[in-house]
């Protein structure tokens, strides 16, 4: 009878743990880098910092669970971001042609100009590598594979492979500015676009079919969903949210790098998996997510404040992933 009471609560521990597992590390890794470093890591102005580091990838991550929950990937994201945000710079300061970015400080078109266009690549970007996987059958990390190669390439023909710098204060404000002095307008963008999110995907029919075509595509097409369309849909997600980070990110650094997001979609895609989003699809969601990107940014600069060594660091975070979702599949095989 004991065996028989201690099994449901057994059970039980490890639904909780399973579900509440990345919020419960995240919690650790902040205490253990406070002990630490209690004079550095546990002020105010420092995680503070670290949300705003994590708010451009975290955005960026966002969309990324829209494509996974599909049961997809997209691996170029970073070298759409670094498009994005090169062509909205070159635009902002007065290129009249698709090479010249040596005019002068501001074209005219405004902040609000730059941030439609940045937008608008990112959004095609997504639109093209979303019909070529839906059309032409091809798949996922193929396509996106390519797309990594190919926006990183027009990137440097944009800049002619340098950065675009110098911008004025208004071009600025996006991702350097603070409210109260305090919170960064990234964190809040940020909080914003996974609020709507968590919306979407939880209280709408097109997030209920989301879910639906990540857990059987086929399933889904056959109740008749339009799949296609759906899987469509969330590569323009992606790309749009890209878009809107490769200029938050220029904005940021006062730069558009033609080197910005190298490495992004390991950032990106660890703070999905990390989040508890499957990658075969159907489950996870952006409350997970947001912890994810918190996460992996947290146990970035707590490493970076012990002065462990930038590759090891990749080293670290790669083995979280792979922890991450081996602890995934373990809880939930012992669930069933």
């Amino acid at each position: 009878m004991t065996n028989k009471a201690a099994a449901p609560r057994e059970r039980q521990v490890r639904i909780l743990i399973g579900r509440f597992g990345a919020f419960i590390f995240l919690i650790l890794l902040v205490v253990i880098f406070s002990l630490l470093k209690p004079n550095s890591f546990p002020t105010p102005l420092n995680l503070f910092n670290i949300a705003r580091q994590a708010s451009i990838s975290g955005l960026v991550a966002i969309g990324m669970t829209f494509v996974i929950l599909t049961g997809g990937i997209d691996l170029s994201i970073g070298s759409l971001l670094a498009l994005a945000g090169i062509i909205a710079a070159a635009v902002y300061k007065g290129g009249t042609g698709l090479l010249d970015t040596t005019a002068g400080e501001t074209s005219g078109v405004g902040v609000g100009g730059a941030i439609l266009v940045a937008c608008l690549v990112g959004l095609i970007g997504g639109l093209i590598q979303g019909g070529l996987i839906v059309k032409l059958k091809v798949p996922p990390f193929i396509v996106t594979l390519g797309g990594m190669s190919i926006f990183r390439g027009l990137t440097l023909l944009v800049g002619n492979g340098g950065p675009i710098s110098a911008f004025d204060d208004s071009f600025k404000v996006l991702g350097q500015g603070r409210i109260s002095d305090l919170v960064p307008i990234p964190v809040i963008i940020f909080l914003g676009v996974a609020v709507i999110a968590y919306i979407v995907l939880r209280y709408t029919q097109y997030g209920r079919y989301i879910y639906a075509v990540g857990g059987n595509t086929e399933a889904a097409r056959l109740s008749g969903l339009n799949t296609g369309l759906l899987i469509l849909s969330v590569y323009m997600i992606v790309g749009l949210l890209a878009g809107f980070g490769g200029f938050m990110l220029s904005s940021r650094l006062n730069s558009a790098e033609a080197i910005a997001g190298v490495g992004l979609e390991l950032t990106v895609i660890a703070s999905v998996v990390i989040g508890g989003t499957s990658l075969f699809g159907g489950e996870g969601g952006v409350v997970g997510t947001v912890i994810g990107s918190l996460l992996v940014n947290v146990l970035t600069a707590g490493l970076t404040q012990l002065n462990v060594n930038p590759y090891l660091q990749q080293v670290i975070i790669g083995l979280v992933i792979i922890f991450a979702v081996f602890f995934d599949r373990f809880t939930k095989a012992r669930r069933t």
